[in-house]
């Protein structure tokens, strides 16, 4: 039996998490009978995070399947991903372009955020770092052109969030 030499490390992840080629090369590797440390060798990848892919996607019958441990990810990618505080057309969003024409800046926003409590927007504090996310990853056009200029600096000052809060 010959094996399967396959090697990805021409294109390294800049994030951790494993590709759907380096799932299909450890699925046909484990056909070929290789051990997980060669498996790993061939990938770039530490043996233990080949061993944790195999333990967390084994199917029960079938062993390890590429395609199914890319879905397995896909649901799980799903379940902790949260939900934007503020996506475009949601009242939060309108409310807060609202207070921006008024010559609010998201600083003053954030800060009303915290002292008022609308009945229907749940969790309705966001911190000035996302209003200037949500305001800055708008599609080019009117809307976006028009918060910017409602922006005190009106240009391209986008301060990060100290304490994470994006």
């Amino acid at each position: 039996m010959q094996h399967l030499s396959i090697s990805l490390r021409c294109c390294p992840t800049s994030y951790l998490e494993l590709s759907i080629e380096e799932r299909a090369s450890i699925q046909v590797g484990q056909a070929q009978g290789m051990s997980l440390r060669h498996i790993a060798q061939l990938l770039g990848r530490a043996p233990s995070t080949i061993s944790r892919e195999i333990r967390r996607n084994q199917m029960a019958q079938n062993g390890y399947c590429a395609r199914h441990a890319q879905r397995q990810r896909e649901k799980r990618r799903v379940v902790y991903r949260p939900a934007r505080k503020l996506s475009l057309g949601t009242e939060r969003f309108d409310l807060i372009v609202h207070m921006l024409r008024r010559r609010l800046s998201p600083e003053q926003i954030s800060g009303k955020f915290k002292t008022m409590k609308p009945p229907d927007l749940r969790d309705a504090y966001v911190c000035r770092g996302t209003i200037y996310t949500a305001i800055y990853a708008l599609p080019a056009g009117h809307l976006r052109k028009e918060l910017i200029h409602c922006l005190r600096q009106g240009g391209d000052f986008q301060p990060s969030c100290p304490n994470g809060c994006l």
